[in-house]
């Protein structure tokens, strides 16, 4: 499982056009299933994005404040790329990403699990064409 943790003023994802995910400030994360993933390496990967201390203490400086702590929401977004090997060649192989009905599954799975904490949660759509407009706050951007 692979994620991308971007800290956002804003985002939000369109399919053909019109508005199905939206977030003020938080955490969009783009989220890669891959073959060999399980239950337990979603919640793993759940309780990590839930603590990251990604945003700054009111004093300013370091980053010790988690999203739930500045009461941040999250917008997933699945993104299969993010599986891809480009160790050879030029043309990305997928063979590492999950099929599709597993990768639905744990998906959902992980945004159940994320919806159990304080944050509002927004999603894309599982296999959609998106547009991802987004405000990167910082940047700050996490892989994980």
């Amino acid at each position: 499982m692979k994620a991308i943790v971007q800290r956002v003023k804003e985002a939000k994802v369109l399919v053909a056009g019109e508005i199905i995910g939206a977030i003020g400030r938080g955490a969009l994360i783009f989220l890669a299933v891959e073959k060999t993933d399980t239950e337990a390496d979603v919640e793993a990967m759940v309780k990590k994005i839930s603590f990251l201390r990604m945003f700054p203490s009111p004093e300013g400086g370091r980053m010790e404040l988690a999203n739930f702590e500045v009461n941040g929401e999250y917008l997933v977004v699945s993104q299969f790329t993010l599986a891809a090997d480009l160790s050879k060649g030029n043309r990305p192989s997928f063979d590492n990403a999950a099929p599709p009905e597993l990768a639905e599954k744990l998906y959902e799975f992980f945004v159940q699990k994320l919806k159990v904490g304080p944050c509002r949660v927004a999603t894309g759509k599982f296999r959609a064409m998106m547009d991802v407009p987004l405000v990167n706050d910082g940047p700050v951007t996490f892989i994980l």
